[in-house]
């Protein structure tokens, strides 16, 4: 069996400029023959929206909308643009997170209220928000998939916040995939190496992470988008059709290394 996406609808989140591991995964589900739907973080002198149209311009995405997950109506919005062009929905791409900088360096008890509800909510409540609209409309079943890293799991010195919400990010995936398996929808994460992304420029030390990972992952080196893209493609295909509730490891087998 091929990988082959077509005729599948697929909208993705997260993009922000072409380092974005959202893009690499924009890429191959293109390549793979999905029709593409693509959100923008909106801002007041439309920058953003700017930028991403012109990035993704080439993939020719038949959905084009803005979405800001902490405004519900703007999320319910996105939906019912969904549903009025293609009627339903196949695959959602989840890749949104976001902490303040300063959260994401020195100690974690001096996290601030305000910025751990901030990452909690943006990086880890989107998700089940995302999956409750597009349930209705993955009448055919579906693949919802999500981004996650290692530092949801052990500690990642200064992810800090960052790694608490991606914790709650991958139980979420858990019980989203119990509760949506039986309407055929399958949810999992893809839990990447460190990439020099807008969103990881805000860890403190991410370029001493990176250099770790390749001097001790099993492969020597880190992954590129395109590598996560493949990954997140795959279980987004029919060749994945038994696999759900998972976090799969795309990281050059860093994660099997206990030093």
């Amino acid at each position: 069996m091929l990988l082959d996406l077509t005729g599948k609808k697929a909208l993705v989140t997260g993009i922000a400029n072409n380092r974005s591991i959202a893009w690499g995964i924009a890429q191959q589900l293109h390549q793979a023959g999905a029709e593409l739907g693509v959100t923008y973080l909106p801002d007041d002198k439309g920058k953003f929206e700017k930028k991403v149209r012109s990035l993704v311009e080439p993939l020719n995405p038949t959905v084009f909308v803005p979405c800001n997950v902490q405004d519900d109506a703007q999320v319910e919005s996105v939906f019912q643009t969904v549903a009025e062009k293609w009627g339903k929905l196949d695959i959602l791409i989840h890749c949104l997170a976001f902490a303040s900088k300063d959260d994401l360096t020195g100690n974690f008890s001096e996290t601030s209220r305000s910025g751990f509800s901030t990452a909690l909510e943006i990086s880890s409540y989107s998700l089940p928000s995302l999956a409750r609209h597009a349930k209705p409309l993955m009448t055919e079943g579906g693949s919802i998939v999500t981004l996650t890293y290692l530092g949801g799991e052990k500690v990642v010195p200064n992810y800090n916040v960052m790694g608490v919400a991606k914790a709650a990010l991958e139980c979420s995936v858990r019980y989203l995939a119990s509760e949506l398996g039986p309407d055929n929808i399958r949810v999992n994460a893809v839990s990447a190496g460190p990439i020099r992304t807008l969103a990881s420029s805000a860890v403190g030390g991410i370029l001493d992470m990176i250099r770790h990972v390749e001097e001790t992952a099993p492969l020597r080196r880190t992954v590129t988008q395109t590598e996560v893209g493949n990954a997140a493609t795959f279980l987004c295909s029919d060749l994945a059709s038994g696999i759900t509730g998972q976090v799969l490891y795309v990281d050059s087998g860093y994660e099997i290394m206990g030093m």
